[in-house]
């Protein structure tokens, strides 16, 4: 199957973690109902944004991914609609804790999980204090419809993980984030320069980004946050082809030829002229070997 249809969706999130559940599901279905095959929905979409401060009994939100009423209730979604879902959850495993992404296929089965892997720390985003890197390294899933890579928020301002995923077959990069205003710095607005790295994510790889970002003003005991929405669809040039607004709900939708697509990666050679014996800077903090590569 060439043509694949594909779906962005944003929302606001309040305190009742069953009515986060039932407006994502309504979501879905809308999008199912535009024809969508691939349904992305925002960050940690169960709750509020909670690493606005650090509090011990938010740690107590994870979950493992089986008892997960968000995993539950999505892989019924999934079935019943035929539809992808990748789905952000807070994952508890013994004592571990990961910001992670749960790959349900349109069977309603699960494929994998995903566990982010850079973490951030700033103000109003202290996600060092409720997540473990994540251990799982890139993963890239045959679904029914396409070969789906995905990353989560923060790893979307690494073109090392778009370069993997990418590498690894991935027909299209999703990103579920929860990004906006920057407590300590209010004339700091990120969001061209956060759709533009992912629109470059895209056009470095040629393969189609969708990002979806959740809406709204949360406040926590030390600050607040309006998150500013914008999810978008970018084509395999970067080119945004949908776009929400900063503040309403929204289901986006748009239509991919992936034999296309595929063609269009063989042939324009950026992947055929890389030149891994030369990147080994790459795998140093500073830019300096401290064993030169000989050429």
């Amino acid at each position: 199957m060439s043509e694949l249809t594909v779906a962005a969706t944003q929302m606001a999130c309040g305190p009742d973690r069953e009515e986060n559940i039932a407006r994502a599901e309504k979501l879905v279905t809308h999008a199912a109902e535009r024809g969508a095959q691939i349904v992305l929905l925002q960050e940690l979409f169960e709750t509020p944004y909670f690493c606005k401060d650090t509090e011990p009994g938010f740690l107590h939100l994870a979950l493992p991914v089986a008892d997960n009423p968000a995993v539950r209730h999505m892989r019924a979604l999934a079935y019943r609609l035929g539809v992808v879902l990748p789905v952000s959850i807070y994952e508890r495993t013994n004592n571990a804790l990961y910001n992670s992404l749960v790959m349900i296929d349109a069977d309603g089965e699960i494929l994998g999980v995903y566990r982010k892997s850079h973490i951030p720390d700033g103000p109003g985003y202290k996600e060092k204090y409720y997540f473990s890197p994540g251990d799982s390294g890139f993963l890239v899933w045959n679904t029914r419809y396409a070969r789906i890579g995905a990353a989560v928020c923060w790893d979307q301002w690494f073109p090392e993980t778009a370069r993997i995923l990418a590498l690894k077959g991935a027909d299209v990069i999703c990103y579920p984030t929860a990004i906006g205003s920057e407590p300590h710095d209010p004339t700091i607005h990120s969001r061209d320069h956060w759709q533009r790295t992912m629109q470059g994510h895209a056009a470095a790889n040629m393969v189609p980004v969708i990002a979806s970002n959740r809406i709204g003003r949360e406040e926590g005991r030390t600050c607040e946050i309006t998150f500013y929405g914008s999810s978008f669809i970018a084509d395999n040039t970067g080119k945004k082809v949908a776009e929400a607004g900063e503040s309403d709900e929204a289901v986006l939708t748009a239509q991919f030829d992936l034999d296309a697509l595929r063609r269009a990666r063989l042939e324009w050679g950026v992947f055929r002229d890389r030149r891994i014996d030369i990147y080994g800077e790459l795998l140093t903090l500073d830019g300096t070997l401290r064993h030169p590569v000989h050429r």
